[in-house]
């Protein structure tokens, strides 16, 4: 007979990545209170992931370098691996998940639909446009490369669909916000389910 996971199981994992181009640390805990210590050397990145964890409850650590002197490209992507790969880790096998999360997030005129199936194959349909280059420190075509990771590595079929926007900056914060929402369903244990992995065919 299945067990359903309890809470003295917990749910975390922490994942060090190196590369010649970056060192990330990253550490999540999937039943926190959305507590997060972030330092990525990109201050609108950072204030991202600190959305990130505080809409999704998912307590995120992130301590990275890279080489900033180039551009931000390789930090932002390797991040986005990094908590992919956490997640996927803290996830186990997922039993008793609700596996689906979605959420309509609005930011003022901005409106952004997020959608993900937590499937194990990895997917991303992306309708986002800005109309500026950059937010910050960010380039904005890096937001898009943050989803990819987080998707790919993170086993994540993921939609996300701007409905309106024209502040560049709302729309970016509607994305992960939106993302937040999405996962905090996604990741939660389902006591109906009673343990069970949530797929016919047994596994995810």
């Amino acid at each position: 007979m299945t067990q359903p996971p309890t809470q003295a199981q917990p749910r975390r994992a922490t994942v060090d990545r190196a590369t010649n181009e970056t060192r990330i640390a990253v550490s999540v805990d999937l039943d926190g209170t959305g507590r997060a210590e972030i330092a990525t050397g990109i201050g609108f990145l950072d204030h991202m992931l600190d959305q990130l964890a505080r809409h999704s409850l998912i307590d995120l650590t992130v301590k990275a370098e890279g080489d900033l002197h180039i551009d931000a490209h390789h930090t932002t992507e390797d991040t986005g691996i990094a908590i992919g790969q956490a997640l996927t880790k803290a996830l186990g096998d997922k039993r008793g998940i609700a596996r689906y999360g979605h959420a309509y997030l609005p930011m003022d005129e901005a409106l952004v639909r997020v959608a993900l199936d937590l499937s194990g194959r990895p997917f991303l349909v992306w309708n986002v446009a800005f109309a500026t280059d950059r937010l910050g420190q960010l380039d904005t075509q890096l937001v898009r490369e943050f989803f990819q990771a987080i998707a790919q590595h993170g086993g994540i079929t993921l939609h996300v669909d701007m409905i309106h926007g024209a502040n560049d900056h709302h729309v970016a914060e509607a994305c992960f916000k939106g993302l937040a929402q999405a996962l905090r369903r996604a990741v939660e244990i389902d006591p109906r389910k009673a343990g069970q992995i949530p797929s016919t065919k047994g596994t995810l």
